[in-house]
């Protein structure tokens, strides 16, 4: 295939710009958005939770875990939603690379830096000790070290990797909670008066 002339190369970094800080202002919307899911769900749940020991129905109980439930749910839907903007950033980051790559030096040392890469680098975590990443020493090289990746070519995301997020993103801790908390404790109370009798709910009535 024939290698794009210099203006299609412009062209496409622009609109590749224009696109990327798109997407991102849209996933910052989806983070706000998410925290609203959340503080529906604990709002509405205590309120059963509540109501059911304040008018003695135990039937609430099950409500504050039936509702718990469906936050989850749509926290869920939410999240897969947020995590298709991802893909879409990550492919620009990988096409990014290919059109504007450029080798800087220092403690690059030869290899090529490009822009944007935020979804790329956000996983890297640092190091818990030493030894720290590429001090440059005497070569200029950087030091070496497999798992400072930050400067690689940026990876296209694998069909695969997709697939297992978005099969396994409702067992995520920042999409489960607090819904679980809501339906693990829903859930107790209203066994504990309908089924055990436990001291304390005895008095509640479905």
């Amino acid at each position: 295939m024939a290698e794009l002339m210099p203006d299609a190369k412009l062209l496409l970094r622009d609109d590749l710009s224009k696109e990327y800080y798109a997407i991102l202002g849209v996933v910052s919307s989806y983070d706000g958005w998410l925290l609203i899911v959340k503080g529906w769900s604990v709002t509405l749940s205590l309120a059963a939770l509540g109501l059911g020991f304040q008018q003695r129905h135990f039937a609430l109980f099950a409500l504050a875990a039936v509702t718990g439930a469906a936050f989850w749910y749509i926290d869920g839907l939410m999240k897969g939603y947020q995590y298709r903007y991802y893909v879409r950033m990550r492919e620009i980051e990988y096409t990014a690379y290919l059109i504007n790559r450029v080798v800087v030096g220092g403690e690059y040392g030869q290899r090529a830096i490009s822009a944007p890469r935020i979804d790329m680098t956000w996983p890297f975590t640092g190091y818990p000790g030493e030894p720290q990443p590429g001090n440059g020493g005497e070569t200029g090289e950087p030091a070496a070290d497999e798992g400072d990746w930050r400067a690689d070519e940026p990876w296209r995301r694998t069909p695969q990797e997709i697939s297992k997020f978005l099969r396994h993103r409702f067992a995520l801790p920042n999409v489960w909670l607090p819904h679980a908390l809501a339906v693990v404790l829903g859930l107790a109370l209203f066994v504990a008066a309908v089924a055990l009798n436990a001291s304390g709910v005895e008095h509640l009535h479905l």
